[in-house]
């Protein structure tokens, strides 16, 4: 699915959304230049493996946020994480770096990526992510998130920063 046809499928699932564009962007450094100024987190989306890269993760955090990989492979219970190659973000989420969002979820039709996402940022109402591409940012609630969530049949995991 590209950017149109994410835009389509949000649509048919009454998921709501603002949009803006903006330049591309590829770390949260440069997102925080263009992004809308509101109380929203603005997401840190990281697509990591396992040691074979067998399995994979999608671990979302606010941009101002560290994660620690050690507290995080206890908490995903695997012995090492690294990064998914590009080959492995194309092909299971539809996305190349400095693209990496939540939404690429919706490509992940065989449920191959675990999401995790940061207890910290999950009470907040709103959030900031990429719509599959660097050059705009979305505006969306919580509550719209778990419906695409939902929608997209991925489960939720909540780990401690």
């Amino acid at each position: 699915m590209d950017e149109t046809e994410l835009y389509q499928f949000l649509a048919e699932h009454n998921i709501d959304y603002q949009r803006v564009e903006h330049p591309a962007v590829f770390t949260c450094a440069e997102s925080e230049i263009h992004r809308p100024s509101l109380h929203a987190v603005s997401t840190k989306n990281l697509f990591l493996c396992n040691k074979k890269g067998q399995h994979f993760y999608l671990v979302v955090t606010a941009c101002e946020k560290t994660i620690n990989f050690d507290h995080l492979v206890q908490q995903l219970n695997v012995r090492k994480l690294k990064f998914g190659s590009e080959e492995n973000l194309e092909r299971l989420l539809g996305v190349t770096r400095g693209s990496v969002t939540i939404m690429g979820l919706v490509n992940d039709a065989e449920h191959q990526v675990e999401l995790w996402v940061d207890a910290g940022i999950w009470n907040q109402e709103t959030f900031l992510c990429h719509p599959l591409v660097n050059t705009a940012t979305l505006i969306i609630s919580k509550q719209s998130i778990q419906r695409f969530f939902d929608t997209t049949g991925h489960t939720l995991h909540l780990f401690g920063a």
